[in-house]
């Protein structure tokens, strides 16, 4: 119980100094994790849209796909996207294996199926009768879309929450992708891994503080944006 307590005050001590090495590892999970979900939102936003909102030919079965993926292990995904970045993949020659603009590939991988699935459910679970009384009251498509989006805004802010959850905490992307390289592409929790591995529990407690901190952060800045809205 000891060695818990004094991790926790050398922990204190190591963000209230500002170790390099920590804040390093914080700014590569930050920096990684915004592009990773700026690029799945700006993609799995209309994809969710349109799926929940549109009936068309093959829709259960592409439900069925995107929900299969929300499971996919992040190992696998890291695999993959290590296949096509490294020199003999197809994308080898954009040089972004073992960079956090590779990590951040991986990651938008891994959250795309969750933000498509959650914006496809809230669309579905939203009054069917909204759409038919806004074009009888002479709503044309962009107002459609524009209140379509605005009453499912719960669903897509659940979403966000769910997608950048998994995107913050996973380790397999990130340690086979980004290499887990010291001041470059170490991550939080490939960080906590290593430090705890070699028996440094200080910095391993200290960057996992961080990790709900920043959790903490993200959902209670959507709490307060869905209380006033």
């Amino acid at each position: 119980m000891d060695f818990i307590l004094n991790g926790l005050f050398k922990a204190f001590e190591l963000l209230i100094n500002f170790d390099p090495e920590t804040f390093s590892a914080i700014y590569a999970t930050v920096r990684a994790s915004i592009i990773s979900m700026t690029v799945s939102l700006i993609i799995g936003l209309p994809i969710g849209f349109f799926i929940g909102f549109f009936s068309f030919p093959c829709k259960v079965q592409i439900r069925t796909i995107v929900d299969t993926l929300q499971a996919l292990p992040t190992v696998l995904i890291g695999l993959l996207v290590y296949a096509f970045l490294t020199r003999r993949g197809p994308l080898g020659h954009m040089g972004l294996l073992f960079t956090v603009q590779g990590i951040a590939i991986g990651q938008s991988i891994l959250a795309l199926p969750i933000v498509i699935a959650l914006t496809a459910s809230a669309v579905e679970s939203m009054d069917q009768n909204l759409s038919i009384t806004l074009i009888s009251l002479g709503a044309n498509r962009r107002q459609v879309f524009l209140s379509t989006l605005w009453e499912t805004r719960f669903g897509i802010l659940a979403a966000f929450v769910n997608a950048y959850g998994r995107v913050l905490t996973e380790v397999g992307i990130s340690m086979m992708v980004g290499g887990n390289i010291k001041w470059q592409t170490r991550t939080i929790t490939t960080a906590i891994a290593l430090e705890t591995n070699k028996g440094e529990f200080a910095c391993g407690i200290s960057l996992g503080l961080v990790l709900l901190f920043i959790a903490f952060t993200v959902n209670f800045i959507l709490s307060f944006l869905r209380n006033k809205t």
